[in-house]
């Protein structure tokens, strides 16, 4: 089974439900799950069935569309308020991935353009408004692969951390986009080494499985194992993804993808991030300002182990992402361009962030 092949998000044919693949059960079951209440998209969120910054904010922008497709036939004020509201709850499921809130306030943005359109046409503008931010996030993640590809070289090995793939998106992915291109251009030859990324292990469930479904050469390896395959000259260039990015081009990804931008440096290899645009956040000025989300113990001491592995009682520090500051970062690949540093000034010249600060 190639992972292209596969929907990350949809929405049903007849609009009723939005269609998620439960990213929780791979690589041993596919299965696609069918949500109709605001509740369990919330929930699939908040536990990852659906997860990854572009894929989280394609699933919010169909799923405001179905909330206001169920909101009573009020005046528009009162539709507006419960809309809100709705958005609200929706943005409380994950506080670190900016895409979320971007498609939330690009949705409401529709609302608020058009007072005086009939309720009906609103709700047919934000079901079209969705498929928009659908339709972008494959295009985007094209041009961040045609970028990316062009810094590869025939025979190079690509270190990944997390899952920045097809899985992660729409479709292509951000961070394995390249790889893809590659294959497109008849490239065959490239290697991918792929954290496992402890926790949650989406390097290991859901990278591995999508490059390896693709036909790309394909190595698993443990977070630790990091240092001694750079160090063996395995590792060429390392691709990550991110959830937000600060104006300085401080960027938060998953735990584990600050250790190997330092690795990446001590070795001299080129360390890039791919970014669609919508994670650049020019609000926050630098990654200190960038709220991290704490997930639960059990993720540690218990998920994945037929028996529990900790000590009962044994403190655990669960943190979902870290920062990588911007001076080990030697590019951000956005669908506009690759950015260096200083990379505000290069995020004001391509047009990033403008209607944002």
């Amino acid at each position: 089974m190639n992972a292209l092949e596969l929907d990350t998000v949809r929405l049903s044919a007849d609009r009723s439900c939005l269609e998620i693949l439960d990213q929780t059960l791979l690589p041993g079951t596919v299965k696609v799950r069918k949500l109709s209440r605001l509740e369990d998209i919330w929930e699939a969120i908040r536990v990852l069935r659906v997860r990854g910054a572009p894929a989280i904010g394609v699933c919010a922008g169909y799923a405001m569309a179905l909330a206001a497709s169920r909101l009573p036939d009020t005046d528009y004020d009162a539709f507006l308020a419960a809309f809100r509201e709705q958005k609200a709850y929706l943005a409380s499921a994950r506080p670190t991935a900016v895409n979320l809130f971007w498609a939330l306030d690009r949705m409401e943005r529709v609302v608020t353009s058009a007072p005086d359109a009939p309720l009906a046409e609103l709700r047919e503008r934000l079901f079209a408004e969705a498929q928009r931010i659908r339709d972008e996030d494959v295009a985007i993640s094209r041009s961040i692969g045609r970028i990316g590809f062009g810094l590869l070289r025939h025979g190079d090995g690509i270190l990944t951390h997390c899952n920045a793939g097809t899985l992660a998106t729409a479709k292509y992915g951000t961070a394995t986009a390249p790889l893809y291109v590659a294959l497109e251009n008849g490239w065959h030859d490239l290697r991918v080494y792929c954290d496992e990324t402890r926790p949650l292990l989406q390097g290991a469930r859901l990278t591995a499985f999508e490059l390896h479904s693709a036909g790309i050469d394909t190595t698993l390896i443990c977070d630790g194992m990091a240092s001694i395959t750079m160090q063996r000259g395995l590792v060429n260039i390392v691709f990550v993804g991110c959830d937000r990015v600060a104006r300085n081009g401080d960027a938060a990804n998953k735990i584990g993808t600050s250790g190997v931008a330092i690795l990446a440096r001590y070795y001299g290899i080129p360390f890039y991030v791919c970014a669609p645009s919508s994670t650049i956040d020019m609000s926050i000025a630098h990654g200190g300002e960038i709220p991290i989300e704490e997930r639960p113990p059990e993720e540690v001491t218990e998920m994945w182990y037929r028996e529990r592995m900790a000590p009962e009682g044994v403190k655990v520090c669960n943190p979902a992402f870290d920062v990588t500051d911007h001076s080990l970062i030697t590019g951000i690949i956005t669908e506009k361009g690759l950015c260096t540093a200083p990379y505000e000034d290069a995020f004001r010249a391509l047009g990033i962030g403008r209607e944002e600060v």
